[in-house]
């Protein structure tokens, strides 16, 4: 059923408007606006995402004000929309109603009922199981396998002189895989380190606060007051300081302990030349034909890393069950397809194969909060993106957070461009992450950015989502951003399902809300300088559902 939006369209533009404008789709120019940043309640800290600039002076995505004046009750068309990451837990209160079933499929019956290729794939595929019910828990870096499978051809020859024409491509690709090796190990070490500092300093800042709270019952306001009244005390002021980031963040001592594990894996087999994942399913990882691996249980109890269900909560939490949070549309249905693992790098192949998994078994959209900076058989990704293409299956791909800006030098793998940057298909819309401090902060400190290859932004800063085994958190990263995009996107196809994937990228970039202001970049010599906002992506806005659905009803009817 379509919903008459486009009655209202003028007049609501001009009313939100900050600078006149008579385009259609920059309906908000934002500058000089006073924002409440870092002084909102609980639930505004919650749901800061969920705002409106304008309305609620929060540079969120006006989902609230879409719902209230746009959709009210009104019901949409089922989305499916894939979520290519780790393994999900399917089973968390907020999430299990919205989970996608195969209605093809009979449950274990150990037949392929649909004669997809796949058995019993009720809710998706794990491609990194096996028939026996083992899970790849880490993987190698791409670096590694690129190293492993050029070493003994490239590693005696010194000059690149002697590397035949036929062969220069991968040289160039085993020299910046040995170049990324030696960084990788770096970071770890670096992790190391903060492990160790989080598992030493997490006990101590309890035992300090047990005085001031003997019940723990202590919250983050309470211990920035705290802080205020001590900060010149040079021992207990660090040790407040401390506890009121691990409440923030979700840094128990289970997450903590998991980081410190996380990090020793990364040494004994990300990094580990010995170390072969790909022995524990049994597949050649080089024959793109090879399909037969892989399992149905797209959910794993002792998963190190549980990021889909952060992904997962963003998109599709149910809302109406007045449980711990709510998602961008509760009409998605969310198919799982795990090709990540707790530590490690994805496998082209599986990434490929995920995505034609996703457009063959009906999902509409694809996730993919997830990437490398380096990929040994992009071709295979490649060719499945533009197979989506021709499919009419969007996909929404997180950019990263290196605070790096993406080229075709320095890039995030999957992406939708050739070794000379040019575009290879219009179906892929990738999202960098805001904050929401409306200054030069605006721009996630971490987010990668790029007036070439990052399409739009949406809040991916302390977001408050689904966290594995019935719980929630505060989560941060360009992996959160996606799903808000791929949330507005199932809004559009379900209320408008005429419009082609191609019609749904140009509404979400065109309707996003422009704000200009400088963001403050740091640059490779370490000096910073300052950039319009509207300089860091393809768009140069942020995605805003409201404007989405005023746009899709106007696209909608002039195709009617």
């Amino acid at each position: 059923m379509r919903i008459k939006f486009i009655h209202v369209l003028f007049t609501v533009a001009l009313f939100l408007s900050c600078e006149k404008t008579t385009k259609i789709g920059e309906f908000v120019k934002v500058s000089n606006l006073s924002t409440k940043n870092n002084t909102l309640s609980e639930e505004e800290r919650k749901y800061w995402h969920h705002k409106d600039i304008l309305e609620d002076t929060i540079p969120g995505i006006s989902l609230e004000k879409t719902y209230k004046k746009l959709i009210g009750h009104k019901k949409g068309k089922e989305v499916i929309v894939a979520v290519i990451d780790t393994k999900l837990d399917i089973h968390h209160e907020d999430i299990t109603k919205n989970i996608w079933k195969n209605p093809k499929e009979i449950s274990n019956n150990q037949i392929d009922d649909d004669k997809n290729g796949y058995v019993d794939d009720i809710n998706g595929w794990n491609f990194l199981g096996n028939f026996s019910g083992e899970d790849i828990m880490y993987s190698n870096f791409e670096s590694m396998r690129i190293i492993r499978k050029y070493d003994s051809v490239f590693n005696i020859k010194f000059e690149e002189k002697n590397v035949e024409e036929e062969y220069k491509e991968q040289y160039s690709l085993y020299k910046k895989a040995k170049i990324l090796r030696g960084l990788e190990l770096k970071q770890v070490e670096k992790d190391k380190k903060y492990g160790n500092f989080l598992f030493e300093t997490y006990p101590k800042s309890k035992k300090v606060l047990q005085k001031f709270f003997p019940n723990e019952n202590y919250t983050i306001p309470q211990l920035d007051s705290l802080y205020n009244t001590y900060k010149k005390d040079s021992l207990l002021a660090p040790l407040i300081y401390y506890m009121a980031d691990y409440k923030k963040y979700n840094l128990n001592p289970k997450w903590i302990d998991n980081y410190k594990k996380s990090v020793e894996a990364r040494l004994t087999t990300s990094l580990n030349f010995d170390y072969n994942e790909r022995t524990i399913i049994g597949d050649n990882p080089e024959n793109l034909g090879d399909i037969k691996y892989g399992n149905n249980k797209v959910w794993n109890d002792s998963l190190p890393f549980q990021h889909a269900i952060n992904v997962a909560g963003v998109l599709a939490a149910d809302s109406k069950n007045n449980k711990g949070t709510k998602g961008i549309f509760n009409s998605v249905r969310i198919m799982s397809l795990s090709v990540a693992s707790s530590g490690g790098d994805e496998h082209d192949k599986d990434i490929s194969l995920a995505i034609r998994y996703a457009v063959d078994n009906g999902a509409q959209i694809i996730n993919m909060s997830f990437g490398k900076p380096i990929s040994m058989n992009k071709k295979w990704v490649d060719e499945a993106i533009q197979y989506a293409d021709s499919k009419d299956v969007l996909i929404v791909s997180s950019a990263g957070n290196d605070n790096k800006e993406l080229n075709p030098e320095n890039s995030h793998y999957p992406n939708d461009y050739d070794i000379s940057g040019k575009e290879i298909s219009n179906n892929v819309i990738v999202v960098g992450s805001i904050s929401k401090t409306v200054n030069k902060n605006f721009k996630s400190y971490f987010s990668n950015y790029s007036k070439e290859h990052v399409d739009i932004y949406a809040p991916g800063h302390e977001i408050y989502t689904t966290v594995y085994n019935n719980e929630y958190g505060f989560i941060s990263g360009t992996s959160l951003a996606a799903p808000i995009v791929s949330g507005i996107a199932a809004l559009i196809r379900s209320y408008y399902p005429d419009l082609s994937v191609a019609q749904v990228k140009e509404i979400l970039m065109k309707s996003g809300v422009s704000y200009n202001i400088d963001i403050e970049i740091k640059q490779k010599d370490g000096t910073k300088k300052l950039v319009p906002f509207s300089e860091l992506s393809k768009s140069g806005k942020v995605v805003n559902a409201y404007n989405a659905l005023l746009m899709a009803e106007q696209v909608s009817k002039s195709k009617n």
